[in-house]
């Protein structure tokens, strides 16, 4: 209760709460679909969109976005002209994210830490931020539930989707901006080295202890608000960096996990 008396530790916890919500929903379909990588790519394409709101004079935040779902849209086009090589466009978006955020980055003249987009920087995100993350969180989450019988049949066997008349390249193409916009919201806050892991791994703890589709996405939302809020709460304690500290417990959590699966 001590902490709830400073405003920007409230605004720390409602904002990872937000996206404990909503991670998840978009982490078991990446990892169901084996493009847990995809993660990575988008959260670098978001430090590219950083570095060039900056440079613009802009709001980081939704020019992260216009370029995250950008930089979704490519991968998509690239995956089709390379079929038998897929996760190599992951690894080409990741590659000219890197570069063009380099590039970037070189010129802006003002002194900006760049180390909080990177690790990440709950603790000092504005009303504005609160409002747009809550915004996009309600919006990616209506998508997700009201395409959710369709993203659980076309993630488990695509092509009897097709069969089934399910317009699958009009869905994944729903899902994939849907997933850049996640991403590109969730950086800013958590960091874009590790957003992917809140993404992943608390799908990856909750398949350790779920027997469906829908209990994994529930044990996985639940597993994302405990690492989130506990990360912050020991995050001010121990003046840590919050981001890294949610993942650190959260990787922590998966590998107690899988030794009491022995």
């Amino acid at each position: 209760m001590e902490l709830l008396a400073f405003e920007f530790i409230r605004r720390a916890i409602i904002v990872g709460i937000l996206l404990a919500a909503v991670l998840p929903c978009i982490g078991m379909i990446v990892v169901l679909k084996r493009l847990s990588l995809v993660g990575d790519a988008l959260s670098h394409a978001s430090l590219v969109g950083v570095t060039l709101g900056i440079l613009l004079g802009m709001n980081p935040v939704i020019v992260s976005i216009v370029v995250c779902v950008i930089a979704a849209l490519l991968s998509e086009v690239l995956r089709k002209y390379i079929p038998n090589f897929k996760e190599n466009a992951i690894i080409i978006i990741l590659s000219l994210s890197v570069a063009l955020s380099g590039i970037f980055s070189s010129k802006i003249k003002s002194s900006v830490n760049f180390t909080s987009y990177l690790f990440g920087s709950i603790v000092t995100v504005t009303n504005t931020d609160v409002f747009i993350i809550a915004v996009l969180t309600i919006l990616v989450l209506s998508v997700f539930v009201l395409l959710y019988k369709k993203l659980f049949l076309i993630t488990l066997d695509e092509k009897n989707a097709i069969l089934s008349g399910i317009p699958v390249q009009k869905i994944n193409l729903i899902f994939t901006i849907v997933t850049a916009i996640t991403i590109a919201i969730a950086s800013k806050t958590i960091g874009v080295l590790i957003v992917s892991s809140l993404m992943v791994i608390p799908i990856l703890c909750a398949m350790q202890i779920s027997k469906s589709y829908f209990t994994t996405i529930i044990n996985g939302i639940i597993f994302s608000l405990i690492f989130t809020i506990t990360g912050i709460i020991l995050s001010y304690y121990l003046d840590l960096r919050p981001g890294g500290t949610i993942a650190l417990i959260a990787v922590c959590s998966y590998m107690l996990l899988l030794l009491k699966k022995q």
